[in-house]
């Protein structure tokens, strides 16, 4: 296992730790700075491409963003979602996986849970791949938004298939929409780190979407704090841009050779 990921295990309730998305490398410089981990997020089918849902992007969309995100990157650990259909059956998972980390140079890749898959995720571990967990509301498996761990059925179902892909190998865990009691019980249970979204602060760390919390998106469900309004920024620029063309008043001559 490489340093980083030795030393990501070892703040697990020593120091929380920061993740945020990333898409470009415009952003991943940025992000690097106070970031552990910067992960290329299938949600880009949504805040990039205007798609629906995260079921269509491509393997290859993938690691075109992962290759731009890298080249921002000194620090943090690059973790690279597999889009669905891509881990299906041990074959597939073990090549499409390798094929990302060979054309990324990412540390390691992350597999939404159907409670049926940790054998790819040992698989893959096995053969010297690094993998990042993900359970509760995975969108790539469940087609309706709800939280999890509600219940004490569905708390006892969450706690197990979490243990079932750390004993896979797998070196940290996201929590997506738990509830706080349900994501206590996971992070004190497991020996690797938990990465909350919409979990509570009882996790290990926290993830959200960048678009999101610094308000490009337009997406801003309970568990995203708005860190910024940039939509706005944005268009204030795009506005004076748009009357100093009308004008005339630009491009001066300052601006041109």
């Amino acid at each position: 296992m490489k340093l980083k990921l030795k030393k990501l295990i070892l703040k697990k309730s020593k120091s929380k730790i920061v993740c945020l998305t990333a898409y470009s490398k415009n952003f991943s410089q940025i992000l690097d700075k106070y970031c552990d981990v910067v992960l290329v997020g299938d949600s880009l089918a949504n805040v990039l491409y205007g798609m629906n849902d995260t079921l269509t992007i491509t393997l290859e969309m993938m690691i075109n963003h992962a290759q731009s995100v890298i080249k921002g990157i000194k620090n943090s650990i690059v973790v690279v979602d597999m889009p669905k259909d891509t881990y299906s059956n041990t074959y597939d998972a073990l090549k499409n996986a390798k094929k990302i980390l060979k054309k990324t140079r990412c540390d390691a890749v992350k597999i939404e849970s159907n409670n049926k898959n940790f054998h790819i995720i040992k698989k893959l571990v096995d053969s010297k791949v690094a993998v990042m967990g993900h359970i509760g509301y995975t969108p790539q498996f469940k087609k309706k938004f709800k939280v999890h761990g509600k219940t004490t059925n569905d708390e006892k179902k969450l706690i197990n298939e979490a243990i079932k892909i750390q004993n896979s190998g797998a070196f940290s865990i996201v929590l997506e929409c738990i509830s706080a009691r349900t994501s206590k019980k996971i992070t004190e249970k497991l020996k690797i780190p938990t990465i909350g979204i919409g979990s509570s602060i009882n996790c290990d760390g926290q993830i959200l979407v960048t678009d999101d919390m610094l308000g490009l998106s337009g997406f801003y469900p309970k568990f995203v704090k708005k860190y910024s309004a940039l939509n706005k920024i944005i268009e204030k620029a795009v506005q004076k841009y748009s009357k100093d063309v009308n004008k005339g008043s630009f491009p001066t001559k300052n601006n041109s050779y």
